[in-house]
């Protein structure tokens, strides 16, 4: 592994006093030290940019990045990419945490087999913190025809080369937004491929979109039609083998341990 190759992490927050501080720890305890974290604050109207601004000051490695209005994770996302300098560019949500030897691991993994595109299998955890006896089982690699079935790349768990790909953003829509950018990503490197070990974990929320299983059709939808440029019923067909996908092949992904 290049220990001088500079990971950017990026992280939109908003309204996110709760959880921002144990998941910018997560980044701090990693054992591969050079990255830099884009905090991107989107209008919060708690004390998460004060919080994050704590950390500016004592780590010069977190950058506070603000947004004057509310605009969403992913116009916030893509200003953290405007601005990364890194080789590699990572996301974390600010309620999410990572293990602390996930950078390295990764960045090992691809350095090892010449791999453009990374993600990992991740734990649950509970909103409060409680952990789940649950492991969402990466796929060992996904193509761009996989990845169009159903989103198999935790955003969390995902990196990309950015010194090979370029940077790559996702749609400036209000959810879904991941599922966007990884498929641009898996597009342009043609494969992704994954490490098995749980190197991630995800927090749980209440009326998040993936618990809203309405809302996440229509959202769903919006990626075949306006993202991707489906026609209207080139997308609807795509709506079904979502469904066949995620109610008959993911849903085996979860593993109880």
């Amino acid at each position: 592994m290049n220990q001088n190759a500079l990971v950017s992490v990026i992280m939109p927050a908003y309204n996110a006093e709760r959880f921002i501080e144990a998941s910018i720890k997560s980044v701090q305890e990693q054992t591969y030290s050079h990255w830099e974290l884009l905090v991107i604050d989107d209008a919060s109207a708690d004390n998460t940019s004060v919080i994050i601004q704590e950390f500016a000051i004592a780590d010069q490695r977190i950058k506070l990045i603000q947004n004057k209005e509310n605009q969403g994770p992913g116009i916030s996302r893509n200003k953290g990419i405007s601005a990364a300098n890194g080789k590699y560019i990572a996301f974390l949500d600010a309620d999410d945490l990572w293990k602390p030897h996930k950078l390295s691991t990764q960045l090992d993994f691809m350095c090892e087999n010449e791999v453009s595109v990374c993600f990992s299998s991740y734990e649950h955890i509970t909103e409060n913190g409680k952990k789940r006896r649950e492991v969402v089982q990466a796929l060992p690699y996904v193509t761009y025809q996989k990845l169009l079935k159903s989103n198999y790349i935790g955003n969390l768990t995902g990196i990309y080369n950015a010194a090979e790909l370029g940077k790559i953003y996702g749609p400036e829509i209000r959810k879904r937004q991941d599922w966007g950018l990884w498929l641009a990503a898996v597009k342009r490197a043609e494969t992704a491929k994954s490490i098995k070990e749980p190197l991630a974990i995800y927090r749980l929320r209440r009326n998040s979109v993936s618990g809203n299983k309405f809302e996440m059709l229509r959202y769903n939808f919006n990626i075949y039609n306006k993202v991707l440029g489906f026609g209207f019923f080139k997308s609807l067909r795509c709506m079904l083998m979502f469904l066949k996908e995620h109610f008959f092949v993911k849903r085996k992904q979860l593993k109880t341990t």
